[in-house]
């Protein structure tokens, strides 16, 4: 297993200018490692706990957890959802916050995406520190200090809210998860192969900050996670599976040390959350983060194939510039996203990321550092090896497979980068008038994938 004191607890000065650091206190991947709950918990002299879980994650973790802590001698409360279901939104949030005890100094949430995010929000609220039992290396928001919520039906993420005093993701666990949630995992890691690229791609385009010792980092936790679908996921092998989780990990070290979830989180992810929106708004919550950013990553591998193909163009600077009409796009919004559409609206009208004057300024760097990024694209795996590797740890590829029509599928290509202010590659191609005309050919090109 990983030697994490070389990430935590310390300052790393770079050489991209800025020192990183990242303040988990407990990191601990393997065997029978839940038996150590109790020696982080006296370490930081925390005196009264709250286990928040659902009724399936209490299942699943809550017997070796209040073994420990009563093997132990520590006290405790406990809060647990009934739902089948749990959506991280309003509603749940204000249950944590109505039923932890006012006294309570550690949340121990016990769980993986959802109890995750709800309780670093609650935590960050509440002034007061948590600890994540995992039950699935399912998402990469262990580490992270974001908080991926649904407010007002908008999935909407809230930044710098803080990371877990203690990840502890004992292997004996992880590795019985559902196979779905597991190759969830993978297909999250997979999706950074897009969000590196788009990330050094706003780089050179509109000089957004980049560091390469984080990309590296992300790029190392990619590398395991293909080595363990490779050989070891689909057998559930412990190591395999503690590769994955650690990797997930990694990833959020990765967010952390950067501020925000740039290195994590590109136009593959833009796309999943259109999907998960639209799928919240028709009822249906059962496919996974993980799965959707997978499948994104299908998605974009194709669309950075048709970007090369445009960016290899002599006469590049005669594509025509797409014609923005306000009143038209924001009456788009509202169809589109619905009850999230107004909010979508506020993004544009406070960054104009697609106003002719910022468009130009962008498709000038980009006919510039044609070569540059037409290189950087050429470094992408192959959309062969990737299906290849997702159909070996039966991780679904193609849209249809989770219910995502053709339809949904060309709209989150043509309207999934309005949900955030990331320059990327969706943003590349309607710069240059092409996003629809890609969206019908990558749309049928990723549908009749075999």
């Amino acid at each position: 297993m990983m030697d994490w004191n070389k990430y935590l607890n310390k300052k790393i000065s770079c050489t991209c200018g800025r020192e990183h650091e990242c303040d988990i206190r407990h990191i601990d991947v393997g065997k029978n490692v839940i038996d150590r709950l109790p020696d982080y918990i006296k370490t930081d002299n925390y005196k009264h706990i709250c286990i928040v879980a659902d009724v399936n994650t209490e299942k699943i973790a809550g017997a070796p957890v209040y073994k420990a802590l009563n093997n132990a001698n520590i006290e405790y409360s406990k809060f647990i959802f009934d739902d089948v279901d749990l959506i991280p939104d309003e509603k749940a949030i204000g249950r944590i916050m109505t039923q932890i005890p006012d006294d309570c100094d550690l949340i121990v949430g016990i769980g993986s995406g959802t109890i995750n995010d709800l309780c670093r929000f609650c935590s960050h609220k509440l002034k007061n520190d948590y600890f994540i039992i995992a039950t699935a290396p399912s998402m990469d928001g262990y580490a992270s200090d974001v908080a991926p919520l649904i407010i007002n039906n908008l999935k909407t993420t809230y930044e710098k809210v803080g990371r877990p005093a203690a990840i502890i993701g004992d292997t004996d666990i992880l590795k019985d998860a559902p196979l779905h949630m597991i190759t969830s995992g993978a297909g999250d890691i997979f999706g950074k192969y897009i969000c590196l690229t788009d990330w050094q791609l706003a780089h050179i385009v509109t000089g957004e900050y980049y560091c390469n010792f984080i990309a590296q980092i992300m790029k190392d936790a990619v590398s395991e996670v293909a080595k363990a679908a490779d050989s070891g996921i689909a057998q559930r092998n412990g190591n395999a599976i503690g590769a994955v989780m650690e990797a997930l990990i990694l990833a959020g070290v990765g967010m952390s040390y950067s501020g925000n979830s740039r290195p994590a989180s590109g136009s593959e992810h833009h796309m999943s959350h259109y999907w998960e929106m639209k799928f919240l708004q028709q009822g249906k919550h059962g496919v996974l983060h993980g799965t959707k950013v997978g499948i994104g990553t299908v998605v974009a591998l194709h669309l950075y194939k048709y970007a090369a193909q445009m960016l290899s163009k002599d006469d590049l600077e005669m594509l025509p510039s797409p014609l923005f009409d306000k009143t038209a796009w924001n009456n788009k919004m509202l169809e589109i996203y619905g009850p999230a559409g107004p909010s979508v609206i506020a993004l544009e009208e406070k960054v104009n990321k697609n106003s002719d004057i910022n468009v130009q300024r962008r498709r000038k760097a980009v006919i510039k550092n044609s070569s540059k990024i037409q290189e950087l694209i050429s470094k992408l795996p192959t959309i062969e090896e990737t299906v290849h590797r997702m159909k070996k740890i039966d991780e679904p590829y193609r849209p249809d497979q989770v219910g995502i029509t053709i339809d949904m599928l060309k709209i989150a290509i043509v309207y999934a980068k309005e949900l955030r202010n990331r320059y990327g590659l969706l943003q590349l191609l309607y710069d240059f008038g092409q996003l629809e005309e890609a969206a019908d050919i990558v749309g049928e090109q990723v549908m009749n994938l075999k």
